[in-house]
């Protein structure tokens, strides 16, 4: 099991850098086939998250592509919301953490189909807005072992026209708020795989640091056209996971 969670650990590192994303996305399905449960796999994703997360915000920053003052007001709102996550996760059937898991990957993939004005000038949002998606955002997300990401870096380019690339950045930095607060109310639960999380979560800062690389090698639409395929390669996976779930 050792080599497996290191592997997990790099590719869910790669990924995180490269798309924006906490990790979770791609590392609570992959442990869900490794024969853990959804409460586990969250758990162990969230502590994956912290580590990803702040070491790709530093490589981001020192690259120019993270505005901290916008990602900040919806960070604040993710902490407060996520603090609410190991309560959810305590008390909320783990079927129905897959449907909402579902729920969230199925919008994003939807968002990213639609045409964005790419040329268009970023919008200034209001700072009360920001929050309130952050807090949103922060409560559902962390409960289903995402960081928000997934859907923080859709909104960002779809409705704010935020260029691609800085809005993988924003995304990334959001899932430092929300994975610390996830960490500290999933772990006062008593829910989190403290010895898998960290194992995992050291091997990504290697894929992190890779995944940030090749970001700032591809194009925009290379890059979103990869998004693309991840998200739908997760909604299949989840679509086909609940049929036979719920199909017995």
């Amino acid at each position: 099991m050792l080599i497996e969670l290191i592997l997990l650990g790099l590719g869910t590192g790669l990924l995180s850098g490269f798309f924006g994303v906490g990790g979770g996305t791609i590392l609570v399905p992959l442990l869900l086939m490794l024969g853990y449960d959804m409460k586990s796999a969250v758990g162990i994703a969230v502590v994956q998250m912290v580590f990803s997360s702040i070491y790709g915000s530093y490589l981001n920053f020192k690259k120019g592509t993270l505005d901290v003052k916008m990602v900040l007001t919806i960070g604040v709102g993710g902490f407060l919301g996520a603090l609410s996550s190991g309560y959810i996760v305590a008390n909320v059937d783990a079927q129905v953490l897959e449907l909402v898991f579902f729920g969230f990957v199925l919008f994003a993939l939807t968002r990213l189909f639609m045409k964005t004005k790419e040329s268009a000038e970023p919008k200034k949002a209001n700072l009360l807005v920001l929050f309130v998606l952050g807090l949103v955002v922060g409560t559902f997300a962390i409960s289903i072992g995402v960081g928000g990401s997934i859907l923080i870096v859709p909104i960002l380019v779809g409705f704010m026209n935020v260029p691609l690339k800085n809005a993988i950045s924003a995304g990334l930095f959001f899932v430092v708020f929300s994975s610390v607060s996830g960490l500290i109310s999933i772990g006062l639960q008593g829910h989190i795989d403290y010895e898998s999380g960290i194992m995992i979560g050291f091997a990504s800062l290697f894929g992190v640091s890779f995944g940030i690389f090749l970001k700032h090698k591809v194009t925009d639409v290379l890059q979103k056209r990869l998004l693309l395929f991840f998200y739908a390669a997760i909604t299949l996976y989840l679509l086909l996971r609940m049929v036979e779930h719920y199909g017995q």
